[in-house]
C-alpha cells in the first residue's frame, strides 16, 4: 500500500513543479511521467517502512496520518536530480527526524499492530558451569 499518490503530491506541490522534474526525455512532453513518480513514491514507502519495522507490524492496516506527509516529503525530494530548494531540503530533514523520532519510539503513532519491545523475561538469567569441587570430590579432605 502506497503512503501517498502522484494525486497527493500535485495538490501539496503542484503539477508544474512534478513536471518539470518527471519530464526528463529529450523531448519535452510537458506531462508528469507517472512511472519517474511511482518510483520515488516507492522508494520513500521503503524507506518509511524501514524505520517502521521495527516498531510496528507491516504492512499498516490504516496508514498512520504522519505518514502520509512524511512520504509527500522524501518523494518530493527524492524526484529531484540536482540540489533542491532549501524548503524542500528542509522539509526532507524534518521527515527523517520524525523517522528516526518513530524508530526510537519517542513519536509513537496511532497504528494498530504495535509490536510489543519486551521479550516479557524478567531478571538477569546466568548459566554457570558444572562446579569442579563439590562435597563428593571432597570426600576425605574433609
Amino acid at each position: 500500500m502506497a503512503y501517498s499518490t502522484q494525486a497527493d503530491l500535485v495538490e501539496r506541490y503542484g503539477a508544474q513543479l512534478l513536471v518539470d522534474l518527471t519530464d526528463r526525455g529529450e523531448i519535452a512532453s510537458g506531462a508528469i511521467d507517472g512511472g519517474v513518480v511511482d518510483r520515488a513514491i516507492a522508494e520513500a514507502d521503503a524507506l518509511i517502512d524501514g524505520y517502521c519495522a521495527g516498531r510496528y507490524v507491516l504492512p499498516f492496516a490504516s496508514v498512520p496520518v504522519q505518514i502520509g506527509p512524511i512520504s509527500r516529503q522524501i518523494a518530493i525530494y527524492t524526484l529531484h536530480i540536482y540540489t533542491p530548494d532549501e524548503k524542500i531540503e528542509a522539509d526532507y530533514k524534518a521527515a527523517i527526524r520524525q523517522l528516526e523520532q518513530i524508530a526510537s519510539g519517542t513519536l509513537r503513532l496511532n497504528a494498530e499492530g504495535v509490536a510489543t519491545t519486551t521479550t516479557g523475561a524478567g531478571g538477569v538469567r546466568v548459566n554457570d558451569r558444572a562446579r569442579p569441587m563439590t562435597e563428593q570430590t571432597l570426600k576425605g579432605w574433609i
